[in-house]
């Protein structure tokens, strides 16, 4: 397997100038669309791609069908998730690619106390003994089938069920592959001390020190509309106290409302600021010469930044690491969101659960700005890498798990890849 896209994407890196990292523009600019995001990540920074570029030449001469077969040793060090994936691949292959490999025709659902021939396929189909009734057994199979491939773990057999298992075996371990792909893009041990890594697949964040995972919060990550991209960048420096600078779409759709609704004042209690563009020197305007009529309609262009303060979304902090993507990692001061399964909420920026202790895990402290409505720089000692990546998959102490495709990426991958390898017969042999 060859990789065709990283040799593009190294280029793009290294095309930018050496001092583009020193500001990053206020309006992102898109994630261009000749770059692939369902298995490689946009290197921002050459130290990364480099480094990457060599190790992944040692890597190539790898396929995916070494992945599947008797246990091997890559000439170079590969991350630690892709070994741990691998040795899910092994489980998940022993558990369930033995399996009778047939589809099961659609139906009611089927449940404990269920009798007939679909609950006759559905024994065979999970290696029980022959029988026509769902019985305790046939519900602790369905059960940890169910578990395992990231379903609701309630022991019935609805379609959600019927579907997962008419894809068969050989889909699943191709999911598998791709994530190991997806993993071997990682560092490598010995390769940087630490980083963090950022997985929009899981909404989690993870801190690696000495390739070992020191800790995790959760997260929240873009919709499947405003995807947060798979790239890799260095964290160069943080701001305390910072300003918010409102995306487009919402000063037309809240912030145009409730000014024509409720006056200026609503700009001024909530510390609201005006300006004529959308670069570091446009000159602030009197709000009360906006045509807000307009802005609401989306006929008026108008960047509108708020101070810091509780209504802020960015929080105490946020940590920058300089993209013309616009992206980055920030606080927030509604920790509600992280109570909630569905952390697909943002714009494609991530909201990290404990930014007080991602500070202190960066710089050993918590900063604080000398003024509380001034934002403020704080310069990192040294740049960490942050890899942002999406895995579908994930490995556990008894094999793996399969998780939901929030984005929708893998059917590109698989197809890519494998096309129509996964064959499975569509008629029971019943």
């Amino acid at each position: 397997m060859t990789n065709r896209l990283l040799s593009a994407v190294i280029a793009l890196s290294l095309a930018a100038p050496a001092s583009a990292w020193q500001s990053q523009p206020i309006e992102p600019i898109p994630i261009p669309p000749s770059v692939d995001q369902g298995v490689d990540m946009v290197y921002i920074d050459r130290e990364l791609s480099s480094e990457l570029r060599q190790r992944h030449a040692a890597l190539e001469q790898a396929g995916f069908a070494d992945y599947s077969g008797a246990p091997f040793d890559f000439d170079e060090s590969v991350n630690p998730i892709f070994t741990d994936l691998r040795r899910g691949l092994i489980r998940y292959q022993m558990e369930f690619a033995n399996l009778p490999q047939f589809a099961i025709p659609a139906g009611p659902a089927l449940k404990p106390g269920s009798e007939g021939d679909r609950v006759a396929m559905l024994r065979e189909r999970l290696d029980l003994s022959p029988g026509t009734r769902f019985d305790a057994a046939l519900a602790a199979r369905v059960t940890r089938y169910q578990q395992v491939h990231g379903l609701k773990p309630d022991g019935i057999a609805g379609n959600s069920l019927i579907a997962s298992l008419n894809l068969g075996a050989q889909h699943y371990e191709q999911v598998l592959m791709i994530n190991m792909e997806r993993a071997r893009r990682l560092p490598a041990p010995g390769e940087t001390r630490r980083y963090i890594l950022v997985d929009s697949g899981s909404a989690r964040l993870f801190l690696f020190d000495r390739d070992r995972v020191t800790d995790s919060m959760k997260a929240v990550v873009g919709t499947a509309e405003t995807e947060t991209p798979m790239m890799a960048a260095l964290m160069r420096f943080a701001s305390v106290n910072p300003y918010w600078n409102v995306p487009p779409e919402l000063n037309s759709k809240i912030v145009a409302p409730n000014v024509l609704d409720q006056g200026l004042g609503y700009l001024t209690e909530r510390k609201y600021e005006a300006f004529a563009g959308w670069s570091d020197k446009a000159p602030q305007i009197d709000p009360a010469k906006i045509d807000w009529q307009g802005v609401k309609e989306g006929r008026v262009d108008v960047r509108l930044r708020r101070r810091p303060g509780p209504g802020n979304s960015m929080g105490d902090i946020k940590f920058m690491m300089p993209n013309d993507f616009g992206i980055y990692l920030h606080d927030t001061h509604d920790k509600s969101v992280f109570a909630k399964d569905d952390r697909w909420i943002s714009n494609g920026c991530v909201r990290v659960e404990d930014a007080h202790r991602l500070a202190t895990w960066l710089f050993g402290a918590m900063p604080v700005g000398r003024d509380p409505d001034v934002e403020e720089r704080v310069d990192l000692p040294d740049p960490v890498p942050v890899f942002m990546t999406y895995f579908t998959a994930a490995a556990t102490r008894d094999g793996v798990v399969f998780r939901a495709d929030p984005y929708d990426r893998d059917p590109a991958v698989l197809a890519r890849y494998f096309g129509d390898s996964a064959q499975m017969a569509q008629v029971s042999p019943l």
